[in-house]
């Protein structure tokens, strides 16, 4: 008997799952379709991802929707479906004319200067894949009442968001990276998900049983029994309810435990695992898309439904963060981050609105990202007292991220105005290292290495020197082997995703703060004193943000064996 098949692919979000193989996306356009029939497919998709964001908003689901909404409006732009039924009408097979029109508005994407945009030309690509799955007969609905493992060349993420209570265990996609947004999705979601699979699996018969491992890397077709027995449940299943509340380390430390979120399902999920609130609310992951500054009405429609789950409890809202890999296409070659939030006219202020509108009745704090200099935070400040003044509410406590190296280096001066500080390891270590944030050596425990904790704790420092707050919001906060050295370095909050707060909860409680804080040390005492530089930034983002930062002078020390957990 033929051994099972195995398709190998790089993990972007963790866990071992079982189920039966769905395709959506089968089927092949015909040579003989008329031009007719190649717009009405671009329509119909159009119509189809219409329809479930109407659903979705009629279930108070607007975040969702707005994603799925969006895909409808690129679908339907006449630059992108035109050509394809001119190409038609000139005598080309509809497959090809779909596939080179859509192809060479993906490359003009992925040639832009910037490399972390190249994940953009998948955006197009999805749609490609879905009109020609119409016109060759394909989407067909997914298994009915069982787990199953969700395969295509490009998902979208709005099927990860729509399967996700409907039975979806795993994701398998033939193309996409671990920053992509189908990969935040998916981890926020806790869906298994591995990328870069042969495209071969397309070609498998759906319903087949499937067994998802991305600890291996491996799709397993027709797994035996015991294979099977060791998968793990689906991630639709049921979220056992934890309390939240104080955490504290064996030594008695406390420690709160928040969680990461840009949708309402991964609130409910953070929410459901133990965690005491939300520690980062992303802003702009919905407005990828947009055409242009979204006004405080778009704003409110896509926060209400999250901060509305949060009464009560923390909501530390972040601004529009459009930087690195998600800049929409009018930003493009254009300055990007906080900077283009604070130069674009009433951009902060109606974000700032909807923000203290929509966050009336949680414990509301908002963050600024990407922070170079204290006259960044100052303008912030100005405008968010102003706009609680006209709300008449109470001013909310505004803090920072840390994600620079030159302003953690400055952390004492941003700490007379900032309320609170939140470190940013992935982007804070992608520079320190000098290794791009899509590149597979940028892994969370990267953020074990003495430079970079030597900055963690000069922001721990200055933090606790001026009295003020300081978490870790980045994904090293949930990596086994860093968690320990943060305790132990003076961080007392940790914000991690939603479907990592359970066991990252269950080893603060299993840990020693006095052993931390030791580890910790000796993790430090491995810096030499008179060490060269950091290597240059990974990108040109990156050596932007360099140059901008704000002023002050420390030396990075240079790479040395990363601590022990």
């Amino acid at each position: 008997m033929r051994p099972p098949g195995r398709f190998r692919g790089q993990p972007v979000s963790a866990g071992k799952t079982a189920g039966l193989l769905y395709l959506p996306q089968t089927g092949h356009a015909s040579g003989h379709v008329t031009p007719g029939e190649v717009r009405e497919a671009f329509a119909a998709h159009v119509a189809d991802r219409l329809a479930l964001a109407a659903e979705l908003t009629e279930r108070g689901r607007p975040t969702e929707a707005e994603i799925v909404t969006i895909a409808a409006t690129m679908a339907g732009d006449p630059t992108l479906v035109e050509p394809a039924v001119a190409a038609v009408a000139a005598g080309e097979d509809a497959a090809t004319a779909v596939t080179q029109v859509t192809e060479t508005h993906a490359r003009l994407l992925a040639a832009l200067p910037d490399p972390d945009l190249a994940a953009r030309a998948d955006d197009i690509r999805q749609i490609a894949t879905a009109v020609l799955a119409r016109l060759g007969g394909g989407g067909a609905p997914p298994p009915a009442e069982e787990p199953f493992i969700l395969a295509a060349r490009d998902i979208d993420p709005a099927d990860l968001i729509r399967f996700a209570e409907a039975g979806l265990a795993g994701a398998v996609s033939v193309v996409g990276g671990p920053n992509s947004h189908t990969a935040i999705i998916a981890r926020g979601l806790g869906v298994p998900m591995i990328v870069g699979v042969d495209p071969e699996v397309l070609h498998l018969a759906p319903g087949r049983p499937v067994l998802l491992d991305t600890a291996a890397g491996y799709l397993t077709v027709d797994p035996s029994p015991d294979e099977l027995a060791t998968a793990g449940p689906s991630a639709g299943a049921a979220v056992a309810h934890h309390a939240g509340g104080a955490i504290t380390t064996v030594d008695g430390v406390r420690v709160t435990v928040l969680c990461n979120a840009a949708s309402a399902p991964e609130t409910r999920l953070g929410l459901a695992a133990g965690a005491t609130g939300v520690g980062l609310l992303r802003t702009e992951i919905l407005f990828l898309h947009t055409p242009g500054w979204p006004g405080e009405s778009a704003h409110y429609e896509r926060l209400a439904p999250v901060l509305g789950l949060l009464a009560g409890k923390p909501a530390v809202v972040r601004l529009l963060d459009f930087s690195g890999d998600k800049v929409p296409a009018f930003l493009v070659g254009q300055e990007t981050g906080l900077a283009a939030l604070l130069s674009a006219p009433g951009a902060l202020r109606d974000q700032l609105r909807a923000i203290v509108a929509a966050g009336r009745d949680t414990r509301l704090s908002v963050m600024a990202p990407m922070v170079r200099t204290v006259a960044e935070m100052e303008t912030v400040r100005d405008t968010l007292a102003e706009v609680a003044s006209e709300a008449g509410v109470p001013v909310p406590p505004l803090g920072m991220m840390v994600e620079v190296a030159t302003t953690a280096m400055a952390a004492a001066e941003f700490a007379r105005i900032a309320g609170f500080f939140s470190i940013g390891t992935n982007d804070l270590t992608s520079e320190v290292l000098g290794i791009a944030r899509d590149d597979p050596r940028m892994r969370p425990d990267r953020a074990a290495d003495p430079r970079v904790l030597t900055l963690i704790a000069d922001v721990a420092r200055a933090a606790a020197d001026a009295g003020i707050s300081v978490s870790v919001c980045g994904d090293a906060a949930a990596d086994p082997s860093v968690l320990p050295l943060l305790i132990g370095l003076g961080v007392r909050t940790l914000s991690v995703g939603a479907a990592r707060v359970a066991e990252v909860t269950d080893q603060v409680r299993r840990t020693h703060a006095d052993r931390c804080a030791e580890l910790a040390q000796r993790a430090l005492l491995a810096v030499g004193a008179d060490s060269p530089p950091a290597p240059a930034p990974a990108s040109r983002a990156a050596a932007a943000r360099t140059r901008k930062a704000a002023p002050g002078t420390h030396r990075i020390p240079p790479e040395a064996p990363a601590a022990a957990s």
